[in-house]
């Protein structure tokens, strides 16, 4: 049993009693508790307090209590629930998660546990429905803050209107990738096959697209030629949908934005393929550039959409950080441009300087550039063009 599996099962045992998902802090105490992490190491990778991840997992191992009939905590929650879970891994209903068949349904316990015993039967009719999840490297999300509107945008696009090629782009922070796991965590229902793949560290599209097949139960062919027309007979047969993160990693440093590297060119041939052939799928680029060949593209002519990110002015951006005067917290979210990433960064840093006094900060009036940052700064410098590196100077 790995942490996925261990986040359906808890997921949908809450689900069946309560009627409502894991939320985002929820999903964090499972997956720190089920990796031994302390609430203090969990509360840290979330921006929220111990105490309040502490009266979380409180609330959480009550209510598994009132579900399995006995004593969770803690301490025994990995222990209790890897039982739970065999013991009801007997029935003939399979849920396929990152590519191996695993038997879960958690009405096999309701001939033991009486609480689990008020399924519907279009509840457990679902489970016989074979999906794929491939979610290894897509994020966690802690928060989810005021992104209501594009969470709308991208869903009437994609789930509506069937846009085969959606772009969201944004600077480094903005939150590109948080909006779009969120969307995906709101609508797994909705697809057959989910895989999110990050291009960190591209692959060629041949090495890509393999995998895709193989995700896919599909022995890929000889040439690439027929290995994209395998894929898109998937992408017609079932409803996919894909999921490329960090995109411009495959373009040129120093150049005009969407220009591809050499060995990457042949992804510009993918994206158009999936634009122009008709499908039931969709494809989701996440990246701080634009493809040069979507800019060309007519929204209204072709089924692409592309979604910027603008800054944020929430103030609920810093609610979970800890951080001291709230009346002033608006002047900071400003002199930071709305940047969830860079709010995070400072208000780690106006913590352990100011002892999180956000007003004495302020009252520094001068504009702090914490090593995170820097390092975005740079990486962004290098990959403008020369003319915008000489403007940015000016």
């Amino acid at each position: 049993m790995n942490v996925n599996q261990l986040l359906q099962f808890v997921d949908r045992l809450v689900v069946e009693r309560t009627g409502k998902h894991l939320d985002d802090v929820q999903r964090a105490v499972v997956e720190g508790t089920w990796e031994r992490q302390t609430y203090d190491d969990i509360a840290q990778k979330c921006y929220v307090t111990k105490n309040h991840v502490g009266d979380v997992g409180a609330e959480l191992w009550q209510l598994l209590s009132e579900i399995l009939g006995e004593d969770i905590k803690k301490t025994n929650f990995r222990s209790s629930l890897e039982r739970v879970y065999i013991e009801s891994s007997d029935n003939s209903n399979i849920y396929h998660i990152n590519g191996s068949n695993n038997n879960f349904c958690p009405t096999q316990i309701s001939n033991q546990l009486s609480p689990i015993n008020k399924l519907k039967q279009s509840d457990i009719n679902t489970q016989s429905t074979s999906h794929y999840r491939d979610l290894t490297v897509a994020p966690q999300i802690i928060n989810f803050y005021a992104r209501q509107s594009e969470i709308q945008t991208l869903s009437n696009s994609i789930l509506n209107q069937n846009t085969r090629l959606t772009s969201v782009l944004g600077l480094s922070g903005i939150g590109k990738t948080t909006l779009v796991k969120r969307f995906v965590d709101l609508n797994l229902q909705e697809f057959e096959v989910i895989i999110w793949i990050s291009l960190k560290f591209p692959k060629p599209l041949e090495l890509l697209v393999n995998d895709l097949l193989n995700a896919c139960k599909q022995e890929a062919k000889e040439t690439i030629d027929d290995k994209l027309k395998q894929l898109l007979d998937v992408f017609r047969d079932k409803k996919c949908l894909i999921i490329l993160d960090d995109v411009h990693n495959i373009f040129i440093y120093g150049q005009f934005a969407g220009q591809y590297k050499s060995e990457y060119q042949d992804y510009q041939n993918f994206f158009t393929m999936i634009t122009e052939t008709e499908h039931q799928s969709n494809v989701i680029l996440i990246s701080q550039e634009q493809c040069a060949e979507m800019e060309c593209l007519d929204e209204e002519l072709y089924p692409i959409k592309c979604l910027e990110l603008s800054d944020l002015d929430d103030m609920a951006i810093l609610k979970s950080t800890g951080l001291k005067d709230e009346d002033s917290w608006l002047n900071l979210i400003n002199l930071y441009e709305g940047n969830p990433g860079y709010l995070k960064s400072i208000a780690m840093a106006i913590k352990k300087i100011f002892d999180g006094e956000v007003a004495e900060f302020l009252a520094e009036n001068s504009l702090i550039i914490t090593k995170d940052m820097q390092y975005n700064f740079h990486q962004l410098f290098k990959r403008i063009s020369p003319i915008e590196q000489q403007l940015v100077l000016e």
